[in-house]
C-alpha cells in the first residue's frame, strides 16, 4: 500500500475529524475549527467515515488535466528539440518552434517536458551584489559601445569581432562584424550609427588602447593643458561627443549583457541560416535580425525627447572619422606619411608651406587628404625624394711632401 499524500488543509481536517470519532469534540465544534458550515462538515464527516483519511483527498489529484497536450505532440516537439535545438534554452527554443515549426506552447511547458525527459537541468545562478544604476532618461543621451571577440561561426571560419552599440535608455542596438576590434572598426560602426540615428551626447567605452592612450603629452599638448588622445578620442572631441571611459566591465553592463544575448541567440541563428562569412552575417544583421531584436527587447524611455543631434552643416563625417597627423613640409615640398612620400603641387607656392605644418589624413577607405587649415592641397605620390643639388667637387689632395722647418727657423728659437 502506497503512502497517502495529503495537503496541509487535508491533514488539519483529518486531525479534527479524528477527535470527532473519539467523541472528544462535536461536529458543531469541528465546523467552527475548520471554518466551514455545519452542512459542509457533515459531508466531510460522511466521507471520512466511509474511506478514512483518504476520503479527504481532493478528487482531481493524480488525474491528468483535461488541458494536457496530446502525448504524440509532446513526443514530436521533443524530437524537434533533439534534432534542431539541442543546445537552445527553453525560452529561445519556444521562439523557434513557433516561428519555424508552427508548434505553439509555453516556455514553462517545454521546460517541464525537457526536465522530465532528462534533456534540461534546472539551475540556479548566484549573482554577486551590484549597485543598480538608473537608465538615462532620453534616447541618445548615452550610448555604450564595445567589441566581442568570439567564435561566432562555431569553427566554420576563424574568430571574428562584433562591434555593438546599445542605447542606455531604450536598449536600441546596432551591431556589425569585423575581423578584429580596431580603431577602423570602431569608427566604422560609429559612423553607421550616426548615419541611422544622429550624434549621441555621450559614448561609454572601456579602457582599450583604441579609446585611451598611455603615451606622454607632446610639448604642444602640455602648453595647451590638454590630455593626449587616441585617433578615436580626437574624432569624438571634434564631433562634440563626450567619451566616458569605464573602470570595469560591470560598469557598462548593458552592452556586456547584449554580448551574452548575441553569443547565445545569434550564433544559433547563424547556424540555422547556414551563414559562414562575415559579409553574409552583416547582411543578415542589417536586413532582418537587428529589427527583430530591437522589436523584442527595446524598452520605452522615460522621456519622449530624442537627444540625438544632426551633423553640423558642411561637416563631412568621413573627414573626421579617419587617421590624422600633422606633418612638416620639407624644403623640397615633400611630406612623409607611413613610408610614403607626397609631393605638393606648385600651385600652392604663394602659401610658402616649406618648414610649416600641414595635416595629413587617411580616410577609412584609404584615400589621402592633405590640408592646410581649411584649404585642401593637391599632391602626387613619388617613389623617392627628388635628388638634392650636385655638391661642389672637393679639390684633389696634394702629393707634395709636408714642409719641415729648418733648425734655425725662428719658430724653433728659444727666447
Amino acid at each position: 500500500m502506497g503512502k497517502l499524500r495529503l495537503s496541509v488543509k487535508e491533514r488539519e481536517r483529518s486531525e479534527v475529524l479524528l477527535k470527532v470519532s473519539q467523541s472528544s469534540i462535536s461536529l458543531s465544534k469541528a465546523s467552527e475549527l475548520l471554518g466551514v458550515s455545519y452542512r459542509q462538515v457533515l459531508r466531510i464527516w460522511k466521507r471520512y467515515q466511509s474511506a478514512g483519511a483518504s476520503g479527504l483527498k481532493h478528487g482531481l489529484r493524480d488525474r491528468a488535466s483535461n488541458r494536457r497536450f496530446d502525448v504524440g505532440r509532446r513526443e514530436r516537439v521533443l524530437e524537434l528539440y533533439r534534432a534542431k535545438y539541442g543546445d537552445f534554452g527553453p525560452t529561445l527554443a519556444v521562439e523557434y518552434l513557433v516561428k519555424c515549426d508552427g508548434e505553439t506552447l509555453s516556455e514553462e511547458t517545454l521546460r517541464q517536458w525537457l526536465i522530465a525527459a532528462g534533456m534540461w537541468s534546472p539551475r540556479r545562478r548566484g549573482a554577486p551584489h551590484r549597485q543598480w544604476r538608473e537608465r538615462r532618461e532620453h534616447w541618445g543621451e548615452l550610448v555604450q559601445m564595445d567589441g566581442s571577440d568570439h567564435d561566432w561561426f562555431e569553427g566554420r571560419r576563424g574568430k571574428a569581432s562584433m562591434m555593438v552599440m546599445i542605447d542606455d535608455a531604450t536598449n536600441w542596438t546596432h551591431a556589425k562584424f569585423f575581423e578584429s576590434e580596431t580603431t577602423a572598426a570602431a569608427m566604422t560602426v560609429f559612423g553607421e550609427y550616426v548615419g541611422h540615428y544622429g550624434l549621441p551626447r555621450s559614448l561609454y567605452v572601456d579602457r582599450a588602447s583604441i579609446y585611451e592612450t598611455t603615451r606622454d603629452s607632446t610639448v604642444e599638448e602640455a602648453l595647451q593643458d590638454t590630455a593626449p588622445l587616441t585617433q578615436f578620442g580626437r574624432a569624438m572631441r571634434e564631433l562634440g561627443v563626450e567619451l566616458i571611459l569605464a573602470h570595469s566591465p560591470q560598469a557598462k553592463g548593458r552592452v556586456e549583457r547584449r554580448h551574452g544575448v548575441f553569443q547565445d541567440r545569434f550564433i544559433k541563428a547563424l547556424r540555422l541560416q547556414q551563414i559562414n562569412t562575415l559579409e553574409s552575417a552583416n547582411s543578415y544583421l542589417e536586413s532582418q535580425y537587428l529589427d527583430e531584436l530591437n522589436e523584442q527587447f527595446h524598452v520605452v524611455a522615460r522621456s519622449s525627447v530624442n537627444l540625438h543631434r544632426p551633423l553640423p552643416r558642411g561637416l563631412n563625417l568621413n573627414h573626421v572619422l579617419c587617421y590624422q597627423e600633422p606633418r612638416v613640409v620639407q624644403n623640397d615640398w615633400t611630406v612623409s606619411w607611413c613610408n610614403r612620400i607626397f609631393q605638393l603641387g606648385p600651385e600652392h607656392q604663394k602659401l610658402s608651406l616649406a618648414r610649416k605644418k600641414i595635416l595629413v589624413s587617411e580616410l577609412l577607405d584609404g584615400t589621402i587628404r592633405l590640408t592646410s587649415g581649411a584649404r585642401s592641397l593637391s599632391w602626387k605620390e613619388v617613389s623617392a625624394r627628388p635628388p638634392k643639388g650636385t655638391p661642389k667637387p672637393k679639390p684633389p689632395a696634394s702629393n707634395k711632401a709636408p714642409c719641415k722647418p729648418a733648425a734655425n727657423h725662428p719658430w724653433r728659437r728659444r727666447p
